[in-house]
């Protein structure tokens, strides 16, 4: 279990456990109330350089996709471009035990693989 913080420019600070990438990033934070739908979230352009906050209580649970499978007619299936945009993810209570049926890794091992770091706590 790592540490880490979240520092506003106010200077207020909040603790958490890292998942994901365990880098610094800075960006906006903004919020999003969806109860599902984070690996879209991410990969959202409009997300570009922020912080998300998911308010939803425990995320995670369903995993995440294969990021590179495509339709029919080409287009990316499952997510909304081919990289994440957001530049950091915070939750309440992450979990790594996923259980989804294209589920193909956890959400944590996909942020680090994008080097994007997550708190949570």
């Amino acid at each position: 279990m790592q540490y880490g913080t979240l520092i506003l420019e106010d200077g207020s600070e909040f603790n958490g456990l890292i998942f994901g990438a365990s880098t610094n990033t800075s960006g906006e934070v903004v919020f999003q109330t969806d109860m599902v739908g984070y690996v879209e979230s991410l990969t959202d352009p409009s997300y570009c350089e922020q912080i998300l906050v998911l308010t939803f209580p425990v995320v995670g649970n369903y995993g995440v996709p294969d990021e590179k499978d495509i339709d029919d007619f080409g287009i990316l299936r499952w997510v909304e471009s081919n990289k994440i945009y957001a530049s950091g993810l915070i939750v309440s209570t992450y979990t790594e035990q996923y259980s989804h049926w294209n589920a193909v890794e956890s959400l944590s091992s996909w942020l680090k693989k994008h080097n994007v770091p997550g708190l949570y706590g």
